[in-house]
């Protein structure tokens, strides 16, 4: 869930991003299997993936790239998200990244799963716990592709204005990297718009 630095709602973000961030490889066949949302049409609407298996996706993702945004300006690399489940069945979200001066910056956050138990849909907030009955607080955290192997993953919002793409490593397969991209494309997200996060 992603935002990083003092993340706020609109920051969404790795979930899990980190941070969540790359945070982020499978072949172009078994990436589609699990994660091709059901409208792709570069003018439709986004959509999520049809199925997310939220224990399956906790642990750590690393940033690999990313729409620029204002809350992670300070980030200079080593931006990655980590997902805890909560026996309340939210998702503690920490989300670092370092900073120019090589400090790293930590936040704290909580997600939570929209509508059934294998919903791609989730919100995460970085606000204090007392606000979290005000809406806005709260940012979209749509898994958007996913590969079948959990390996490589796309965050965004229905309005796509944010990007993320997170891994479990540091680098990712360029092949599954590059057929990620296309994906993304086919679903009207401008590529020139992605800048690289770096892993060190």
């Amino acid at each position: 869930m992603y935002p990083p630095l003092s993340f706020t709602a609109p920051a969404l973000a790795a979930l899990l991003s980190l941070g969540c961030l790359s945070a982020l490889a499978a072949d172009t066949d078994a990436s589609s299997a699990a994660s091709v949302p059901a409208a792709s049409a570069s003018t439709g609407a986004l959509h999520p993936i049809a199925t997310l298996d939220l224990p399956r996706y906790m642990g750590t993702w690393f940033e690999i790239a990313k729409y620029p945004n204002w809350f992670q300006k300070k980030c200079t690399g080593a931006t990655q998200a980590q997902y805890r489940l909560q026996p309340d069945d939210t998702v503690q979200v920490i989300n670092r990244c370092r900073l120019q001066n090589g400090v790293l910056n930590e936040a704290m956050g909580v997600a939570r799963q929209l509508g059934a138990a294998t919903s791609a849909q989730l919100q995460v907030r970085f606000a204090p716990a007392w606000l979290g009955w005000l809406p806005g607080v709260w940012g979209d955290y749509w898994v958007i592709d996913l590969d079948a192997q959990y390996q490589l993953v796309a965050v965004s919002e229905p309005k796509k204005e944010y990007l993320w793409i997170l891994a479990r490593t540091p680098q990712v397969d360029a092949a599954a990297y590059q057929a990620l991209l296309q994906r993304l494309a086919g679903m009207g997200f401008d590529l020139g718009r992605l800048e690289t996060s770096p892993q060190d």
